[in-house]
Formats: C-alpha cells, sequence, structure tokens
C-alpha cells in the first residue's frame, strides 16, 4: 500500500494535482480544499490511499493521516464509496464529520451532494460508535493504538468481545493515548480483565 506521497507537484488539475516522485509523476485525486494549499514547483507530501478497482487504480491524497483515516473509515458504511466519501470532506472539515456523527447532526451529513437523510441515518448508525466520545475531535477508531491494544489481547487469547469492550473502557479513561502508551495500557487492559473473571 502506499501510504504517502512526497515529492515537487509538477500540475494542478481540476480534481486533484500531479506529483512527480523520482522522474515519475503520480496523479492523486484530492478536495479543493488540498488542492488549495499546493503551488506548482513547490515540494508536498500527502497522504494517500489507493482504491483498487476492476479496471482502474486511483490513488487518493490528503493533507494529514487523520483525514485520510477518516477517508478510509467512511467507506466503511454502507453505500458510500470513494467518491462519496471525498464529496463528505469536501463539504467539512474532519473534525466536523466527526462532530457530525457523534451528536447524530444528519442535517449536517445531508449538505454533502449524494447523501440523503436514510444515508445521513445510516452512517450514523454505523459509524457513531467508530469515532471518539462526544467532545474529543479525532476518530477513536483512527488511534492505531487501539487496534494493536485489541490485537495484544486477542493474541493472548482473550476473546474479540473482550478485547473490544476493554478497548473502548481504556479509550475514555485515556483520551490522549498513542501508540507510545501501548505497553502500559496492555498491563492495565489485562489487570481489568482479571479483575471482571
Amino acid at each position: 500500500m502506499i501510504a504517502s506521497v512526497s515529492g515537487t507537484v509538477a500540475a494542478l488539475t481540476a480534481t486533484g494535482v500531479v506529483v512527480r516522485v523520482g522522474g515519475v509523476g503520480l496523479a492523486l485525486q484530492t478536495t479543493p480544499g488540498t488542492r488549495a494549499l499546493l503551488r506548482v514547483g513547490e515540494d508536498a507530501e500527502l497522504w494517500t490511499s489507493l482504491v483498487v478497482r476492476e479496471d482502474s487504480l486511483t490513488l487518493y491524497g490528503f493533507g494529514s493521516d487523520e483525514e485520510r483515516d477518516l477517508f478510509e473509515l467512511l467507506q466503511t458504511s454502507s453505500g458510500v464509496g470513494p467518491r462519496l466519501a471525498q464529496a463528505v470532506l469536501t463539504v467539512h472539515q474532519p473534525d466536523a464529520v466527526v462532530r457530525a456523527l457523534q451528536t447524530e447532526d444528519l442535517t449536517a451529513l445531508c449538505l454533502v451532494p449524494g447523501i440523503g437523510r436514510k444515508g445521513a441515518q445510516r452512517m450514523v448508525l454505523e459509524l457513531k460508535d467508530k469515532v471518539g466520545p462526544a467532545g474529543s475531535s479525532a476518530p477513536a477508531a483512527l488511534s492505531g493504538w487501539r487496534d494493536s491494544l485489541s490485537g495484544a489481547l486477542v493474541g493472548l487469547g482473550w476473546s474479540q468481545s473482550d478485547a473490544d469492550t476493554t478497548v473502548v473502557r481504556l479509550a475514555a479513561d485515556h483520551p490522549r493515548a498513542t501508540d507510545a502508551d501501548v505497553p502500559a495500557l496492555l498491563r492495565e487492559a489485562l489487570a481489568l480483565l482479571a479483575r471482571a473473571r
């Protein structure tokens, strides 16, 4: 997977940007907001998501890894493909998308072309629990330490359900946790699980 692209902006197009990397020009689809930050001839680093289809390979570029991860998370909702996910991020900043999902703000989600009330309700239903608690500015599912911790617990013999429940509890107790905290969080998780038995 291509996680990021760093190089010189060779061209700005109607739908994205061409970044020259090692003599190769890579075409990336971007939101207008990301495109507006780029200048031809200047260096740029974009976080990327590669969408593979039977007849195409499309690289999407983002100004931050949080935005890229939210783009990928949105596509886990039924009926949301890359174009619609990109449309969401064109209309709203990532923190606004997270807030809309947390607070079930269907009106905000319906501002995105292609999303009706039923589609917005489905997105909230399917994604609300995958983003952080109300007041958090970052999607919980996007924090890698949660996946690492859950995987470690399952690897130690706990059920996926027990692991997920424990991770959710620890996420609430440690809202600023990072990957570096995983060893300490694993010890705390094991203690919690042992007490629950």
